[in-house]
């Protein structure tokens, strides 16, 4: 099983929770394709080239991908990441939707209205992506 893990790595906590996501679906033995760990390595002074390479690779993995992973920080939220869901949503692949961070106790209805689950990164070790059990979101929503 492929799975793309869609979720921002731009400040230190962002990045904590990434790296344990990577971290307990590897465990699992599942494929992961994280961009953060598959940055186009352009050199920064290439900005349009490395901008397009990015986009291109990013969407060839998430066309390749089963399903996607989202870390979701609620209120607080990064567009690219919820980009990538819509974008997989749209093509018919499962979203499971993982809440992180002080600001995951509100969600936008389109992000846990659209995701297969809603579940909590404890939750991520143990959560059946063969089968997808629905976990409704049960919190504040904007």
């Amino acid at each position: 099983m492929k799975l793309y893990l869609a979720s921002p790595f731009f400040n230190a906590y962002e990045l904590s929770c990434v790296q344990r996501a990577e971290e307990l679906l590897t465990a699992r033995g599942l494929e992961v394709f994280s961009p953060r760990l598959h940055e186009v390595r352009t050199p920064v002074t290439d900005r349009a080239r490395w901008s397009r390479e990015t986009f291109r690779s990013d969407r060839q993995a998430l066309d390749a991908a089963d399903m996607v992973v989202m870390l979701y920080h609620g209120a607080y939220s990064d567009s690219g990441t919820e980009w990538e869901a819509g974008y997989a949503c749209a093509l018919g692949k499962p979203v499971v939707a993982v809440h992180v961070g002080k600001d995951s106790a509100a969600s936008n209805l389109m992000v846990h209205e659209s995701a297969a689950a809603n579940i909590t990164l404890d939750e991520l070790a143990h959560y059946d992506f063969h089968t997808l059990p629905p976990k409704p979101y049960t919190g504040d929503m904007f």
